[in-house]
């Protein structure tokens, strides 16, 4: 049974810098499209980055050049770097893996997702 974990969300003020981490167990397959994505209270979910088990990765116009995306395939973790944080950037954020990527899958924002964790919290303060 595939099993996502997020962790490393909380409170920071504007500029600031957080990271998430995802641990994931249970993996059907050995290759896979991982990604973050988060909602904010009364909007609709935003794909933020994704990243395949070669380390491509494709991120949100809104996220480009402050959050990286990065992982440990030994671990199964995926890790979200949140850099210069804005207000804007608050909300839940989960991360996901979508395994239609071993069958010849794209790993894009948009993706299959079919496996999702329960979320971490971000909070920025302006």
């Amino acid at each position: 049974q595939v099993q996502l974990v997020e962790s490393g969300g909380g409170s920071v003020q504007s500029g600031g810098s957080l990271r998430l981490s995802c641990a994931g167990s249970g993996y059907i397959y050995s290759t896979y499209c991982m990604g973050w994505f988060r909602q904010a209270p009364g909007k609709e979910r935003e794909g933020v980055a994704v990243i395949d088990t070669d380390g491509s990765t494709s991120y949100a116009d809104s996220v480009k050049g402050r959050f990286t995306i990065s992982q440990d395939n030994a671990n199964n973790t995926v890790y979200l770097q949140m850099n210069n944080l804005k207000p804007e950037d608050t909300a839940l954020y989960y991360c996901a893996a979508d395994f239609s990527f071993f069958f010849g899958g794209s790993c894009v924002l948009v993706g299959d997702f079919g496996y999702w964790g329960q979320g971490t919290q971000v909070i920025v303060s302006s």
